[in-house]
Parts: structure tokens; sequence; C-alpha cells
């Protein structure tokens, strides 16, 4: 079923409810310094000594940010230092990321700080075996002898997550290498929220969550945090669009200004979001991803927020599964979208290609104009066949 325009326009408003449910949450501020106040200049931005907000990770206890940093597509360890120095503590990276040389970059740029970040890596492997020797090369990668939370990424359903896998992080927990265990998801979180909640073998979940999603997703994620869960938010900015430039063909209709910021502020303010990760790519995007963690989200954010949403809708899947088995080929229709926005959203092509060459063979084959018709029809608008056809023509 459609969520209405009522719908989602509520699900925007419920941030503005941040002080009073801040508060019920007991997300509590690790001092009384600030870094900076709403409307301030670039010119004031704090100190490394300045305190930011800290919220509990679920059963972790472990204490993060509101905004952390998603390092996957990060080519300048300079602004991982920077963003260390002045208090983010939550650094996000993967084994896949890059082919590795991701992790290699987070770990020299954050040596030196490592007993003061909560550091998190991910693994893709379906296998002990596998997992394991992931794990070590993680490590080594990330200079470290221990991760602080270990992710299986990209598990979309219950059956992925296999009783070796679970029982290869058990072992990691046993070895002192991995602290905590996690599991990542870009889709079919009202499924694996509730399960994971249920099941009682992880304490972390990495889930995307952004205001284009459907409202119901404040239940699942509310079910996973009441069972001690730590929530921290990924695609928070719907699609990206942060890195256009005014020469890119995309620039005047989604580039809008504050678009990005309210995304993240949206996140933020939401009640059981520990943390968040969005990707950062330069000094102006982590000022502008600080300014989040002063900054209420406002009725203005929500009119900026209002607006983009009726611009993505032909473009962004809001990965909300109603597409799964629908297509006559077989395609994954909602990995491939999710692929292709990491190139058109995020500009990153390299990355967008390297994700479209690990889909199944028989899937890379796939040519959407063989078709006399798409059986796909998306309940947000998304126009898939185009979008499936572009991302064959950019990838395949």
């Amino acid at each position: 079923m459609k969520p209405s325009r009522t719908s989602r326009r509520a699900f925007l408003s419920a941030g503005l409810m941040l002080p009073v449910v801040g508060a019920r949450m007991g997300f509590a501020s690790a001092g009384a310094g600030t870094m900076r106040l709403p409307g301030a200049s670039m010119e004031e931005t704090p100190s490394s000594t300045d305190k930011l907000e800290m919220r509990v990770l679920g059963r972790t206890g472990l204490k993060v940010t509101p905004v952390g940093f998603g390092c996957g597509y990060t080519g300048d360890a300079s602004v991982i230092e920077r963003a260390a120095d002045l208090g983010i503590n939550y650094f996000d990276t993967a084994r896949a990321y890059l082919q590795g040389n991701n992790e290699r970059m987070v770990g020299i740029a954050l040596k030196s700080k490592r007993k003061e970040i909560v550091l998190s890596t991910k693994s893709l492997a379906s296998t002990k075996e596998l997992a394991l020797k992931d794990l070590e090369t993680s490590l080594r990668e990330l200079r470290t002898d221990y991760i602080d939370i270990w992710y299986y990424h990209d598990k979309p359903s219950p059956d992925k997550v296999t009783e070796e896998m679970i029982e290869a992080q058990q072992i990691a927990r046993q070895q002192g290498k991995v602290r905590f265990s996690g599991l990542s998801m870009h889709a079919n979180q009202q499924q694996m929220l509730p399960w994971m909640a249920k099941n009682g073998f992880f304490d972390v979940v990495l889930t995307g969550y952004n205001f284009a999603m459907d409202p119901r997703m404040d239940e699942a994620i509310a079910t996973a945090a009441k069972a001690g869960i730590g929530i921290v938010a990924m695609k928070v900015m719907a699609g990206g669009f942060r890195a256009l430039k005014p020469s890119d063909p995309l620039y005047a209709r989604f580039k809008q200004e504050g678009t990005q910021l309210a995304a993240l502020k949206w996140a933020v303010s939401r009640p059981h979001v520990a943390t968040t990760v969005p990707g950062i790519l330069d000094m102006d995007q982590l000022d502008e991803n600080l300014r989040a963690m002063t900054e209420r989200f406002s009725p203005g954010d929500e009119k900026i927020l209002t607006a983009h949403l009726d611009a993505i809708a032909p473009i962004y899947c809001r990965m909300c599964g109603t597409c799964e088995g629908a297509c006559q080929q077989g395609l994954p229709v909602a990995d491939v979208l999710r692929i292709l926005t990491y190139a058109d959203g995020y500009r990153q092509f390299a990355m967008a290609r390297e994700s479209f060459r690990q889909l199944a063979p028989e899937h890379q084959t796939v040519r959407c104009g063989n078709c006399a018709g798409c059986t796909v029809q998306c309940p947000h608008g998304v126009r898939v066949a185009e979008r499936m056809t572009r991302a064959q023509e950019l990838f395949a």
C-alpha cells in the first residue's frame, strides 16, 4: 500500500518532537559545552576540547556522537582526522569498500585516536571461515587488535544469516578481537528488525533510515531498540545528491540549499537513533554535519524535505520491498536501483560498477530492453524500467 502524502508529512513532522522525545529516551549530553550555536559562522568551528552530545548505543553501553562518519567513499584522510579531532567518535568502514583500500586509509587516519573512538567494519562473508579471514584482514588494515562492532553486511532476510556466521562472531568475541556483533541491511528492515529483536544474536543494527521511507519503519526500529539493540542509521540523505557540482546536469534539480542538512537533522532527531553514518567527502560537508548536532529539526526543514521528496520520487528507491520477486527476469530490482544511486546520487561510479559486478552473473547479463513491458510497478512512483535500463547501460 502506498503511504499517503499526509502520512509521509506526519513522519517528517515527528522530528519536531525532539526536545520531548530526547528527554524521554535519556540521550544525555557529554558536557555543558557545545560545538557551535545555530547560525554560527564557519570560523566558529569548535576546538577538540569542546564537548559533543553523546548517546548510548543500545545494550553495548558505548557512547557515540549523534553524527558519526561513514568512511566508505572518503578519499581524503585529513577529513577523517579532523572529524576525530572535533569530537566525532563513531567511524564506519567495511572490508569491501574500495577493495580494502578504505580500511587501510581509515586505519592510518585514526591510529593515534584508536582509544578515543568507536570503530566498526563489515564483512560480506557467508561462511565461518571466510568471515574470520575477513576479520584478520580488517584488523591488519585498520591497524588495531580489536573491532568495536563487527557487522555482517547487507543481509536482507533471516535465511542469509547462518548458524556458522553467528558462530564466527561468537568466536571473534571470545578471542577479544570483536567487542559487539552487528548486522547491516539496506532493505526489508520491517521484517529484519523484529527478527533481530527476537533472536538476541546481535547488539547493533546498521540500517537504512531516512525521511523518504515508509512511516512504519518507526515501529520496526522501536521494536529493535526496546530489545536493547543499538540503532545506527545509514542512507540518511535518501539518495545522496550531496556531491553534485554546479556543472552537473542533475544539480539544478536535486541540489537545493539546505536539503542535505535537513535530511541529516531529521535522522538525528529520531528518538531511537543513537548515531548516523553520513558519507563525508570534504571539510565543507564535515562542517555541515556538525551543525546537525546543534540545530533542531524545524518546520522549515520539513518544508524543504517535503519538496525534495517530490523531486526524487521518480528515481529514488525507498527499499520498501514491494518489488521483491516482481521482475519477470528475476532481477533483484531494489539492489540494482541502490547501486545506481551510488553513481547518480553519490557520484561514485567506481563503487557502483564494483557493486554491480557482485551481482549474480545471470543478473548482470539481463537487458530490460528485451522485455515487452515491465512487470514491476513501484507504489512510490519510481520509473523502474528507465532506472534499470540506465544501470545496465552504465555498468554491464
